[in-house]
């Protein structure tokens, strides 16, 4: 039986990047529902209320502290779309436009490596594109990120590294998300959930493995590096992943703070920011 797929994405704001997602499923190779976890955003409904894909919006709001709740929206978007009979769970990030096969990828993958995680390459798109001429030809914009596993199209990679999973796009069974015991919701705010996702996953012994061909296309938006902006999110998510697996995540921007002054860590897992 050919499984129901269900698309969750998460979304607070980036309604231009929604819409060409939402343009994306609309001409997928397979079908799929969309289920969309609104964070804080009542224009959601506003947003999705075309008829091209079948949609479930569901309300999130956000944390007392004000902080997105990333991990919590995502394990409501789970429960959502297995509640509403999808039987493969692709999560994939607003700002991620799929290619037309890259659903029906997932599915054949499901059906090879039932109880893994299967995770799709990713593109970033320079900025313009798609705009408003939509590639006739996705392939020709095909250009998977270089520090994740990009196998030809068709083929599966198996990979040990938890740390290379991304939750930008990737599938699964309902039942291995269960198994995993979904997101860990004591993140909040930008960092560290996936990380701590796929480190679960690890632990459970569910396997990761990587689908050729099921490419997802990131549409540009501005970035800083070192995420300064999201400072506090990532030392506080930090701190929560270093008292759960005793190691540092996101070591690449911790260190890019530390050497601006920032912060300071210490051995037993506390940040300190500095002023």
């Amino acid at each position: 039986m050919t499984p129901t797929v269900a698309v969750v994405t998460v979304v607070s704001g980036r309604h231009a990047h929604l819409r060409a997602q939402r343009r994306g499923l609309a001409a997928s190779t397979t079908a799929a529902m969309h289920v969309v976890v609104a964070m804080d955003d009542p224009q959601i409904a506003d947003v999705v209320r075309d008829a091209d894909v079948p949609t479930v919006v569901v309300d999130c709001p956000r944390d007392p502290d004000g902080r997105l709740p990333l991990a919590r929206a995502r394990n409501l978007g789970a429960e959502a779309a297995s509640a509403a009979g999808g039987t493969l769970v692709v999560f994939l990030d607003v700002d991620c436009i799929p290619a037309p096969d890259t659903l029906r990828r997932y599915v054949e993958a499901g059906a090879i490596r039932p109880d893994e995680i299967l995770c799709g390459p990713v593109t970033y798109l320079p900025p313009g594109i798609p705009g408003d001429a939509w590639p006739d030809d996705w392939s020709v914009h095909t250009d998977p990120h270089p520090a994740r596993p990009a196998p030809p199209v068709g083929e599966l990679w198996r990979v040990d590294d938890p740390d290379l999973f991304w939750s930008l796009s990737f599938a699964l069974h309902p039942d291995v998300f269960l198994r995993v015991g979904g997101f860990c919701d004591e993140y909040a705010g930008y960092g560290c959930e996936d990380t701590d996702f796929a480190a679960t996953a690890a632990g459970v012994g569910v396997a990761m493995s990587w689908v050729g061909g099921a490419d997802a296309y990131h549409q540009h938006h501005p970035v800083s590096r070192p995420p300064r902006e999201h400072l506090a999110d990532i030392v506080s998510n930090s701190a929560v992943f270093h008292r759960r697996w005793g190691r540092w995540p996101m070591e690449g921007w911790l260190s890019a703070f530390e050497s601006e002054g920032l912060i300071r860590r210490s051995d037993d897992g506390v940040i300190a920011m500095e002023s």
